[in-house]
């Protein structure tokens, strides 16, 4: 392990979204702000919308803590499910350790625990990450569950939490009266490349980082650049970054390390059929010629192939490409642009 080696006090780059560690660019400064003045306002239902690996359940799990003293809070991570295994999770994260119930009486036990919260003068805060995974009658639960208010206040809150795929389910026709309640919708951007130095050097100096830097200045351009700045593939990155200088004995993460890094994560080299392969073979080889119309939609089945023609296409494909790549062998001198160079036979 490199903490002792770097004189690091505990592991910068993590896998756990630890609130300590949360840095707060603009973007996600704005997302907590609009969270947190949501649930001040009793707007009742907010969203946070995302690519995955932007810190979304960092900022909720760091929003919760700052209503740690004056709210009841349940975090649902489980959201591949029916309405009546939902509301048993959400019952068991409130505590309730009875008997299995009926949907309606679960809902009764839900209602029973949110008046008590009300009557100690604390809010409920319900979280639920992963939220694209909801089926629409899950939604409709939550649609209803959000009817239990009093004239004067909303008796808990909601936070919609996921992937973009999430906003596309809210877009759809039948969750339009959901929709209509969710009070602030905010998403998040991947870092800048001058923000990806500041989220490094943050997650050091938590760690206990008192030395010089880390990382050179090119180090960090990099890491950035194979990053795209979305936070997780930075802390991915930077693990296996100081893992490797650990090992080879330097003080600093280099150009040197990052490159061998960047190569060891990609994961294209990985595949059956790495892209480097296909490189450069002319865009004309890659259409289909000559194959029998395939029809958008069922009809007469003499547009479609038969077995002995899909094989005979495929076999005067391959011809065209060994024809192809026989030219180029025979002429290794002609100019890139040559059509005697890249033109097969006929």
């Amino acid at each position: 392990m490199y903490l002792s080696y770097f004189g690091l006090r505990e592991q910068p780059f993590g896998v756990t979204p630890d609130p300590r560690f949360l840095y707060l660019s603009a973007a996600h400064r704005e997302a907590l702000a609009s969270l947190y003045y949501g649930i001040e306002a009793n707007r009742g239902f907010l969203g946070l919308i995302a690519r995955p690996g932007m810190g979304k359940t960092t900022i909720l799990f760091h929003l919760l803590e700052k209503f740690r003293t004056s709210a009841r809070t349940a975090f649902l991570f489980q959201t591949q499910c029916n309405s009546h295994e939902f509301m048993g999770f959400l019952l068991a994260e409130l505590g309730y350790e009875g008997p299995p119930q009926g949907l309606v009486q679960m809902h009764d036990e839900f209602k029973k625990r949110l008046l008590q919260q009300a009557a100690t003068g604390n809010r409920l805060i319900v979280v639920i990450d992963e939220a694209q995974n909801l089926e629409p009658e899950v939604l409709e639960t939550l649609r209803l569950l959000s009817n239990f208010e009093t004239s004067q206040a909303k008796l808990m809150h909601i936070i919609l939490a996921g992937q973009p795929a999430l906003a596309d389910k809210l877009a759809s026709p039948g969750l339009a009266q959901l929709r209509q309640r969710l009070s602030i919708v905010h998403g998040l951007a991947p870092l800048p490349a001058w923000e990806v130095k500041s989220y490094i050097e943050h997650r050091l100096l938590v760690a206990g980082c008192k030395g010089g830097p880390l990382f050179t200045a090119e180090a960090y351009e990099a890491v950035a650049e194979f990053t795209e700045g979305i936070p997780r593939n930075v802390n991915n990155f930077c693990f296996n970054a100081l893992s490797l200088a650990c090992a080879l004995r330097k003080r600093r993460v280099d150009s040197d390390v990052v490159n061998e890094v960047a190569s060891d994560l990609d994961i294209d080299r990985l595949t059956s059929t790495p892209q480097s392969e296909t490189a450069g073979i002319d865009p004309q080889y890659t259409r289909i010629q000559n194959i029998p119309r395939i029809p958008d939609a069922p009809g007469d089945r003499d547009d479609i192939p038969t077995p002995a023609e899909a094989v005979a296409y495929m076999q005067q494909i391959s011809l065209k490409l060994k024809d192809w790549r026989k030219s180029l062998e025979k002429a290794p001198s002609s100019a890139p642009d040559s059509p005697s160079s890249t033109e097969p036979n006929d």
